[in-house]
C-alpha cells in the first residue's frame, strides 16, 4: 500500500511506458494468461428473479438471490459496486438507488460485519453532483449508508494475471481489494464499443481515475475489451453480481440509449456465466462478445449447458433489445455482412 500522491508520480510513468503503446488496439498473442488466473468451475449456477418496480420488496428478491446460491455473507466485510456513470434525469444510465439500499438492508440483515457503497465514475469527477442529483445521497442519509470515491481511493497495486491489454499491473482502488466480498451492481445495457456492459465491464469503476485518468482513458487506449479481461482475471476478491435488468437500455448504450423494460435481476457469483445471461435476457448472443468468449476460456462458464439456472427460466423474460448498426451481428443468426 501506498499513499495516493506517490503513487500516482510513479504510476503515470510505468502506465505510459513503450510496452502500452504497442499495445493499442492489437490483438493478444496466442496464450495470453498464465495459469494463475485460471479460477473456472465445471459448472455454474445464476438466478433470474422476477422484479417488476423499484420498491422495498427488493430487499427480499436480494436476499432470495443469495440464498437461492448459497452466498455467504456473515461476518464479511461487503463493497457495493453500482454503475454511476453520468445523471440524465430522462434517461436510465445508472444503477437504480432504490435498488442500492435494498441491497445495503439486505446484506446487512444477512449479517455482514459491514457494507459500503463504493464508485469510481468514469464521467464525471465530482462525485457530490452524481451523487445528489441521482438521488443516492438521500438514499445514503437514510439508510445510514457509508459512500466511498473509488477514483480518489488510496491504490493497491498487483501484477496482471493475464496478459490480454499488456499493462503489466493493475492499480485497484483498496477499499475494493481489501473487502472480503465484492458485489458489482451493473445497469443492464447495451455497449456501442464492447457491444453489452454488465458485472465485468462495471469493474472499471475500481480503476481510480486519479491513476487511469477520465472516462478511464489508459484502460480504453490499451484495450477496452482486453483490459476488461485483466482486470477481472487479476481481481484477488470473492465477487457476487446482481445486475439491474429491472428497466435496462437498449440502442447507443452504455449513455445515450433508451429505456427497455426487463423486469429481472440477475444474480451470480460466475461474473462469465452472469454476463453471458444476461446477454440473452437481451436478445444478443453471448459467443459473439470477444470478452466474454475469451473470458470463458479459463475464467467462467459461457454455455447454457454449463450454467444450471435457478429462478425463473430465460425464456419468460428474455426481449429483444435494439442494438446500433455496427452491433447487428451480436444477435443469433445474422451475419458480419448482415
Amino acid at each position: 500500500m501506498v499513499d495516493r500522491r506517490t503513487f500516482v508520480k510513479a504510476a503515470a510513468a510505468a502506465s505510459l511506458a513503450p510496452g502500452l503503446a504497442r499495445c493499442a488496439r492489437t490483438q493478444p498473442e496466442p496464450d495470453p494468461w498464465s495459469p494463475d488466473a485460471v479460477r473456472k468451475t465445471p459448472r455454474s449456477e445464476v438466478a433470474i428473479l422476477a422484479a417488476d418496480s423499484y420498491d422495498d420488496r427488493l430487499v427480499d428478491v436480494i436476499r432470495r438471490g443469495a440464498g437461492l446460491l448459497g452466498l455467504a455473507v456473515a461476518g464479511r466485510r461487503v463493497v457495493l459496486k453500482p454503475n454511476f456513470v453520468e445523471f440524465d434525469p430522462q434517461s436510465v444510465i445508472n444503477t437504480n438507488p432504490i435498488l442500492i439500499a435494498a441491497a445495503l438492508e439486505a446484506f446487512r440483515s444477512m449479517g455482514a460485519s459491514d457494507v459500503v457503497v463504493g464508485e469510481g465514475p468514469g464521467h464525471r469527477r465530482d462525485n457530490e453532483y452524481i451523487l445528489t442529483a441521482s438521488g443516492l445521497s438521500d438514499i445514503l442519509k437514510d439508510t445510514g449508508g457509508r459512500y466511498i470515491d473509488l477514483n480518489a481511493d488510496a491504490v493497491r497495486s498487483i501484477p496482471a494475471a493475464s496478459r490480454f491489454s499488456q499493462l503489466g499491473a493493475l492499480h485497484y482502488a483498496a477499499t475494493v481489494t481489501d473487502a472480503d466480498l465484492l458485489v458489482s451492481m451493473p445497469k443492464m445495457k447495451m455497449h456501442h464499443w464492447a457491444g453489452v456492459t454488465l458485472s465485468m465491464k462495471n469493474l472499471f469503476g475500481i480503476m481510480p481515475g486519479a491513476v487511469y485518468g477520465w472516462p478511464k482513458n489508459l484502460l480504453h487506449y490499451a484495450g477496452l475489451q482486453q483490459s476488461i479481461i485483466d482486470i477481472n482475471a487479476t481481481l484477488p476478491v470473492e465477487r457476487f453480481n446482481i445486475v439491474d435488468g429491472i428497466i435496462g437500455m437498449e440502442g447507443n448504450g452504455p449513455i445515450q440509449g433508451t429505456a427497455k423494460k426487463s423486469g429481472v435481476l440477475v444474480f451470480g457469483s460466475d461474473s462469465v456465466a452472469v454476463d453471458a445471461t444476461a446477454s440473452r435476457l437481451m436478445g444478443i448472443e453471448p459467443a459473439r462478445i470477444w470478452y466474454i468468449a475469451q473470458a470463458a476460456r479459463f475464467l467462467g462458464n459461457m454455455g447454457d449447458d454449463q450454467i444450471d439456472q435457478r429462478g425463473e427460466e430465460i425464456t419468460r423474460f428474455a426481449q429483444e433489445y435494439e442494438v446500433i448498426e455496427a452491433m447487428r451481428n451480436l444477435k443469433p443468426g445474422i451475419t458480419a455482412s448482415g
